[in-house]
């Protein structure tokens, strides 16, 4: 263990936590930020890839690029070098890490912070683990058919060897459940976003403004927005058969991305003066792009939406939603009538329904449930994950 108590004071020093993380993602720098600045914990995190950092084709949004927005500053930080063959942070065999563990050691964890297992060298820290692992990640069983026999075999052994765990949200914490972990185990630290970046302000309005002015659509027309990667699985198929189905004849709809089903949308929408795309946008220019909406919509359906953290962010900047039964969200953040409406997947009439009574309700209604979407979202903050990760080392240090 790394903290041994103080020979001339008799205290302890602050439990050091090491994070190991496949790469920087834009959701997670800033809470490793906020777990920095608490002075009981000490953490250092382990990135085993760039991704995200430096430059990097995403299949997913058929681009090169990388996040604009700062990952690396405000908290300690080691890149472990990667020697898979052919490495990528979406394959089990795309992180390949041997100095991983040397480097571990050198740090001389009290507990490890790991985020997910299916990477060869998560899996490895699962098998021979330098230190109590407390376990972070988003699965539900929302959708889907049931986990094969198999899986929750090897599921229910991969969990007994972790110490406590960090649920996302409701969904997540039920996973867990069916998976053998007794709720002594489980520490809520909600997914979130950073706030600061997705507030309201004059300045994102007025971009907001000029990109319907781009779009040809006047001010007064009301926009449903999709946000998010163009592929099967998020559904924009979906929303935009649903959205010509609604009727709604003084109503926009804007898709914000790229992806795979980007040419077969726009074959779909050709001649409809109100339905438009928007490419790519780095999380600098997304705040512009919620503003434009007055609805936003994630229809995704299956288990690939394990919690939706666009929904977060719409949700900030005071816009109420569309969500499918399939989102992982859902459960946390929709309160059916008050923050947004809630749909069965892959329902398109139903889709359609939320559309219509969502595009037809007054302004100022709208506008309340906006702020209602706004009000709810702010308890899931990274002051609230920060508390569940300091519950969880304490309890780790207490049956260790």
């Amino acid at each position: 263990m790394g903290s041994q108590p103080n020979p001339n004071t008799g205290t302890s020093p602050a439990p050091r936590v090491a994070v190991v993380l496949s790469h920087p993602i834009q959701y997670y720098a800033p809470w490793f930020r906020r777990i920095a600045a608490e002075a009981s914990l000490t953490i250092r995190v382990f990135y085993l890839s760039d991704h995200g950092i430096a430059s990097h084709q995403d299949a997913q949004f058929s681009r090169t690029f990388s996040w604009d927005t700062d990952l690396l500053s405000g908290y300690d930080h080691e890149f472990i070098p990667n020697a898979a063959r052919h490495p990528d942070v979406t394959r089990f065999q795309g992180l390949k890490n041997p100095l991983l563990r040397k480097a571990l050691d050198s740090f001389k964890p009290d507990t490890l912070l790991l985020f997910g297992y299916a990477y060869r060298p998560h899996l490895g820290l699962l098998i021979r683990r330098p230190a109590p692992i407390i376990f972070r990640g988003d699965s539900h069983l929302l959708g889907g058919p049931p986990p094969s026999k198999m899986k929750r075999w090897l599921l229910r052994i991969i969990y007994g060897r972790c110490a406590a765990f960090l649920p996302v949200g409701r969904a997540n914490a039920d996973y867990f459940r069916h998976y053998g972990v007794p709720d002594g185990k489980l520490f809520s630290a909600p997914h979130c976003v950073d706030q600061s970046h997705f507030t309201p302000n004059a300045a994102r309005l007025a971009e907001a403004a000029q990109l319907r002015a781009s779009l040809h659509i006047p001010s007064n027309a009301r926009v449903v927005l999709f946000a998010g990667k163009l592929m099967p699985k998020k559904r924009p198929d979906l929303l935009l058969a649903a959205f010509i189905q609604a009727r709604t004849p003084d109503a926009h709809l804007v898709f914000s991305g790229e992806g795979e089903l980007l040419e077969n949308l726009k074959t779909v929408a050709a001649g409809n003066p109100h339905i438009h795309f928007l490419p790519f946008a780095n999380q600098s220019a997304m705040p512009a792009r919620y503003f434009l909406g007055d609805v936003f919509v994630l229809p995704s359906e299956g288990r690939h939406e394990t919690w939706g953290l666009a929904t977060n962010e719409a949700m900030h900047l005071q816009r109420p939603v569309i969500l499918s039964d399939h989102v992982g969200c859902h459960t946390d953040l929709l309160i059916p009538g008050q923050t947004g409406w809630l749909f069965r997947a892959g329902d398109q009439a139903g889709l359609a329904g939320a559309l219509r009574e969502a595009l037809s309700l007054p302004r100022e209604k709208l506008t309340a449930m906006g702020r209602a979407a706004a009000q709810h979202a702010a308890a899931f903050n990274y002051d609230s994950a920060t508390a569940g990760l300091r519950a969880a080392v304490k309890s780790v240090a207490r049956t260790s």
